[in-house]
């Protein structure tokens, strides 16, 4: 037989949980939108996210905003958000295929791109062909600083 205060007590945690679950579902979709807020990149063109420089070194030692703003315009890895619909359609341009997709990581020169501030950071639009390679990970080319 349940007593009362059990039954309270499981409504209470049953409450907790839809609200743990809610939480959930609302980081989701912002995450989702996050990546809607986005410009769509047209023809041939390339939506990344350069990589970000750590803000402290592994010893603990935090490392100046100026240099740490130096270290950003100067990345030249980036993380492919969005593709354009004409990205890599040219067979002849490209006979082996595309040179990267979605989700990947590339490098591409300094200068590449056009450049512009998102809340929290930047972002660049890239031509298909200023992606010069792509990589596994941008931690095993980066600069030390």
């Amino acid at each position: 037989m349940m007593t009362k205060s059990h039954a309270l007590e499981d409504k209470y945690n049953a409450e907790i949980d839809a609200k743990k679950i809610a939480q959930n579902e609302a980081k989701k979709e912002t995450q989702e939108t996050s990546l809607e807020k986005l410009p769509t990149p047209t023809g041939w063109r390339i939506l990344v996210m350069p990589f970000k420089v750590k803000e402290k070194t592994e010893g603990g030692i935090i490392i100046a905003q100026e240099t740490l703003d130096r270290a950003r315009v100067a990345t030249q890895v980036g993380y492919v958000l969005k593709m354009g619909d004409l990205c890599y359609e040219d067979k002849e341009k490209y006979p082996t295929g595309p040179w990267c997709k979605e989700k990947d990581w590339v490098i591409f020169a300094r200068y590449a791109g056009s450049r512009m501030e998102i809340d929290g950071g930047e972002i660049r639009m890239l031509n298909d062909d200023e992606v010069l390679g792509t990589i596994d990970n941008p931690e095993d080319i980066l600069h030390a600083m």
